[in-house]
C-alpha cells in the first residue's frame, strides 16, 4: 500500500577467511545498505591473488564496513586490473550481486595512449584468450564479439588523452582494442605500451552510471581525471 514501509532481512553472510581485512583509508564514492562504491589506486588489487595474497581492495572494504558495526560479505560487481585505477562497485550481500547481473551498468574510462588518433573511433574486434598465455588476451576472428568506442580529450604528435566508452565487457578489452589499432596504451608492457618512466597502464574508470537494484534511484559515479591530464602535459 501507499506510504508502507518495507523492510528487507537479508541471510547473514560469513566473509571468506582467505579474506584479513586491511586497515588502510579508503575513499568512498557512495555508500548505501546494499551498496559501497570506492576508487582503487594503481598497484592494487581488487581481490586477493597467488601472488598478492591480502592486501586487496575488498578487503579494505571489508574493514571499512566492521569498523562501522556491518557484518556484511563483500562482493565485487566490478572488476579493475591491477594498475587501472579509478571506480568499482560492491555489493555487500551475495543477493545483492546477483541482482547487479540484471543491471545494465554503463562505464566510461579515460586512457592515454601512444601517437595521435582519430578524434573519434568505434573498435569492433572480437577478443579470445592468446593460445599461449592464460593472462594476455588477442583479437581474433573466432573470438568473443567486443566492441569499443573513444573520443579525443587532448593530444599532440606523440599521445593521445581519450574518453572510452565500453559497449561490452571482455577481459582487458581497452588494453587489447588499442593496441589493436596500433595506439597501445602508455606504460601497459602487456601489450605493446612499455614506458621507461611509467610503470603500469595509464587507464582510469572516470564514470559509472546504473539504476539501484533495490530502491531504483539513478546512481552516476564520475571522478576527474586531472592526474592523467597532468601526466600528459608533462610528457
Amino acid at each position: 500500500m501507499p506510504n508502507d514501509i518495507l523492510e528487507i532481512h537479508l541471510p547473514r553472510e560469513i566473509p571468506s577467511v582467505n579474506l584479513i581485512p586491511y586497515a588502510r583509508k579508503l575513499e568512498v564514492l557512495y555508500e548505501d545498505a546494499f551498496v559501497i562504491i570506492v576508487t582503487k589506486p594503481n598497484n592494487q588489487n581488487c581481490t586477493p591473488s597467488r601472488e598478492h595474497p591480502h592486501e586487496s581492495l575488498i578487503e579494505q572494504v571489508l574493514y571499512h564496513c566492521q569498523e562501522h558495526g556491518e557484518n556484511i560479505n563483500p562482493h565485487i560487481v566490478t572488476r579493475l586490473d591491477r594498475n587501472t585505477t579509478g571506480i568499482v562497485i560492491f555489493a555487500k550481500y551475495g543477493h545483492i550481486h546477483h541482482l547487479f547481473s540484471k543491471v545494465n551498468l554503463k562505464k566510461i574510462y579515460t586512457c592515454l595512449v601512444y601517437g595521435k588518433t582519430h578524434t573519434f573511433g568505434i573498435i569492433e574486434a572480437n577478443i579470445r584468450r592468446s593460445k599461449d598465455s592464460i593472462i594476455t588476451r588477442e583479437v581474433a576472428s573466432d573470438g568473443k564479439y567486443a566492441k569499443t568506442s573513444y573520443e579525443v580529450i587532448n593530444q599532440n604528435d606523440k599521445y593521445s588523452l581519450c574518453k572510452v566508452h565500453l559497449h561490452t565487457g571482455r577481459t582487458h578489452q581497452i588494453r587489447v582494442h588499442f593496441q589493436h589499432i596500433g595506439h597501445p596504451i602508455v606504460g601497459d608492457s602487456l601489450y605493446d605500451g612499455f614506458h621507461d618512466k611509467i610503470h603500469g597502464q595509464v587507464l582510469q574508470c572516470t564514470q559509472i552510471y546504473f539504476v539501484h537494484p533495490i530502491n531504483k534511484n539513478n546512481i552516476y559515479i564520475t571522478i576527474d581525471y586531472k592526474q592523467l591530464l597532468k601526466l600528459f602535459n608533462q610528457l
